[in-house]
């Protein structure tokens, strides 16, 4: 449990970090470097096209991230007025709460609350996802993958053009990392120039997990069901898909698409205020 806690705060801190390196990385030293056209006028200069989709990239995935955060799951302990003791220690293992009529609550340690609808606890926002930050939770993970892929395509090119490389034969960027370590301990290879290709393996890393994230959620919300009921075994009502993707995104899903914004219409919210 320690070490799940102690993880629950490193995580957190690693994401900040990496998105403050990758911020300095493509404002200040890819994108003026690489995309700087004289011929152009500076309104539509590649490089302030560029700036401008890294930056609306990059407010969506922290702005995602944060709602997230404040976005937590209701605590069922609260709304069912629970008693403490001995029935408290009846759901502490993360099973079904007992005496509940709704469908996969859970109890997380980590957080100390029973939540509806629970889906899993992500470290890297020490927060549960569920039914109020569900939808934030993809949109984080979409943005942070075409994130993470339009700075390892920006680094590819400053790479190719500091050390005049060419990235036409696919196996080149296999055997880049291998040939980079070998030339940096003979002293042929900067330091700074290291990091950054240490950064493009790390960028097609986090890129590859979210993205690949992000398909498998939106698959189970089409099939109505939560990672918590996958894990458990746990039976869903067959419904529509259209109404299992309402259920999360509401009907202003577009607006999600393009800005950072609470999930408030949810199906899940109309029944409960009725």
């Amino acid at each position: 449990m320690l070490v799940l806690r102690l993880l629950n705060v490193v995580a957190p801190a690693y994401f900040l970090c990496i998105s403050l390196v990758t911020f300095v990385l493509q404002i200040f030293v890819f994108i003026p470097s690489m995309f700087r056209d004289p011929t152009t006028t500076p309104l539509f200069s590649p490089a302030l096209l560029h700036g401008a989709l890294f930056l609306f990239l990059s407010a969506n995935a922290l702005g995602n991230y944060v709602l997230v955060i404040q976005s937590s799951p209701e605590d069922l302990g609260k709304d069912l007025n629970l008693a403490k003791g001995a029935e408290v220690a009846d759901w502490l293992d993360g099973s079904r709460f007992p005496g509940s009529a709704l469908p996969s609550s859970h109890y997380c340690r980590l957080c100390a609350r029973a939540t509806q609808r629970h889906d899993h606890h992500c470290f890297f926002t020490g927060n549960c996802i569920g039914n109020r930050n569900m939808r934030n939770f993809i949109m984080f993970c979409l943005y942070t993958s075409l994130a993470c892929l339009h700075s390892l395509v920006a680094g590819i090119a400053y790479i190719s053009a500091t050390l005049s490389m060419s990235f036409a034969d696919p196996l080149a960027f296999l055997t880049l990392l291998p040939h980079s370590i070998s030339q940096f301990f003979s002293g042929a290879l900067l330091s700074s120039e290291m990091f950054v290709i240490l950064m493009l393996y790390l960028w097609l890393g986090i890129g590859l997990a979210c993205a690949g994230f992000c398909c498998h959620q939106m698959l189970l919300i089409l099939r109505g069901q939560t990672r918590y009921q996958l894990r458990k075994g746990m039976v869903v009502r067959a419904r529509p898909w259209r109404e299992n993707l309402q259920e999360v995104f509401g009907k202003k899903w577009l607006l999600g698409l393009l800005i950072p914004v609470r999930n408030v219409e949810s199906s899940y919210h109309r029944q409960k205020e009725k």
